[in-house]
């Protein structure tokens, strides 16, 4: 293997081999990929890939975001007797299990490949929706089991490697490619929403969360069959190798695990709250609650596909610093200020927008600068060093809200704002590791 190859004291060749203008500087240890590391960057089997990555996507971090409206339903019906916070650590202890487990997830993709991951991981999210589908009302620990805990492990086994087998197919596209799973996440926020809001009325909590499972179960299926990789299986290393630990020495990627973990904090509040602040703010009277989060999500879309594609020209480490700073500066300039439903609507939609990238462009930085054949691993630490934030996040947001007021929620806003302030700074930093002129393709 390439990495082999190499000194502990030089870094492994990585993904990063295009050749950049000569009044472009590139990044640091832009060593080239041998011809065996060469990736397609295209064909049937890639884009086929990339479709069964956005399948897997919305049937896992598709469910974790549309989270917020079960969080709703929860707290004014099915689990009413049980605290805001409570409830919203059913979502975050999902969110920890999703991403805690994500280095290894990727360790084991980068040694055995999809083959066998995607379809164990179909049966074991679709079994734990199942079960959430017969849990009872005012039982909290049945939700804790099912959909927090089961889905989560379920999840994180195909939702790590969906991402990491685009960067074995793309290349120069890679941003734009890892654009689709990405944004089909976001998917989630728009169909869960009003499938609970419409069904549940309807056809009750139990069949409208059996309807989801089977939604879930047709993406899994499905994304068996077309996600493949170009690269053959190789053996799995050794338990003290399996984590990429040693990643943590480049200062760049260091930074961008820094950057993550502060802006998740932030990331999911405005998912997670902004439906039970415009009603707070609106008396309770408004219409339009259900669909802040629809139209947020529906955003995120346009947000994780446009700026991936601008990203692979204009630089991802550019792209991923200034949109996170415009998210800081939205939640403290515009959520803060919003009571009246046209700025709320304003809200969702540029945040949506403005948020998109933090997830899109994650994965491709890391990918980026990391070795074609631990790649998985990378991706996955990243999320393991986030997943603090990620399950600390919305619990410390509802602390803040010890009653529904306008007031109480301003710490929540002023709360992520900063955060998110604060991770743009660190991808600033990491984005100037790689290249130091104000005006570089990183």
């Amino acid at each position: 293997m390439a990495s082999n190859a190499v000194s502990m004291d030089s870094p492994p060749p990585t993904l990063e081999d295009e050749k950049a203008p000569p009044d472009v500087e590139k990044g640091k240890d832009d060593t080239p990929v041998s011809a065996a590391q060469a990736c397609p960057d295209g064909g049937l089997d890639a884009w086929l890939s990339i479709l069964g990555s956005s399948l897997v996507a919305l049937a896992t971090f598709g469910t974790v975001v549309g989270y917020g409206a079960f969080n709703d339903y929860y707290e004014t019906t099915y689990l009413s007797n049980y605290s805001a916070t409570l409830i919203s650590m059913i979502g975050s202890i999902q969110l920890l299990i999703l991403y805690i487990f994500g280095g290894l997830s990727g360790a084991l993709f980068d040694a055995f490949g999809p083959r066998y991951m995607i379809p164990a991981s179909g049966i074991v999210s679709s079994f734990a929706l199942f079960m959430l589908s017969i849990s009872q009302p005012q039982r909290i620990y049945q939700q804790f089991l099912t959909q927090a805990v089961l889905f989560g492990l379920g999840a994180t086994f195909a939702f790590f490697p969906s991402l990491a087998v685009c960067a074995h197919w793309f290349k120069r596209r890679l941003a734009f490619a890892m654009g689709f799973p990405i944004a089909a996440g976001s998917v989630g926020g728009i169909i869960y929403p009003i499938l609970l809001s419409r069904l549940i009325p309807i056809i009750g909590f139990g069949w409208t969360v059996r309807v989801l499972a089977f939604i879930v179960l047709v993406c899994y299926i499905v994304a068996t069959f077309t996600i493949t990789t170009p690269r053959s299986p190789k053996p799995l290393p050794r338990l003290s190798q399996l984590l990429a630990f040693r990643a943590f020495r480049d200062p760049c990627y260091t930074c961008l695990c820094l950057g993550g973990w502060f802006t998740i904090f932030s990331t999911f509040n405005p998912f997670f709250y902004v439906g039970r602040y415009g009603a707070v703010a609106n008396g309770g009277a408004s219409t339009l609650t259900p669909y802040y989060l629809t139209i947020m999500s529906a955003a995120a879309i346009v947000g994780r596909i446009g700026p991936a594609f601008i990203a692979d020209r204009v630089g991802r480490f550019n792209v991923i610093t200034l949109s996170t700073l415009l998210s800081g500066v939205l939640i403290l300039a515009l959520w803060y200020t919003s009571t009246a439903q046209p700025n709320l609507i304003a809200f969702s939609a540029l945040y949506g927008l403005s948020s998109g990238p933090f997830f899109a462009l994650l994965s491709p930085c890391v990918a980026q600068i990391s070795p074609i054949e631990e790649v998985g691993a990378r991706m996955g630490m990243v999320f393991v060093f986030m997943s603090t934030g990620a399950f600390a996040g919305t619990p410390i947001g509802g602390v803040f809200i010890r009653e529904n007021t306008i007031p109480n929620f301003r710490h929540l806003i002023l709360f992520s704002g900063i955060m998110a302030l604060v991770g743009s700074f660190f991808f600033g930093v990491a984005r100037f590791i790689r290249g130091s002129k104000l005006v570089a393709v990183v």
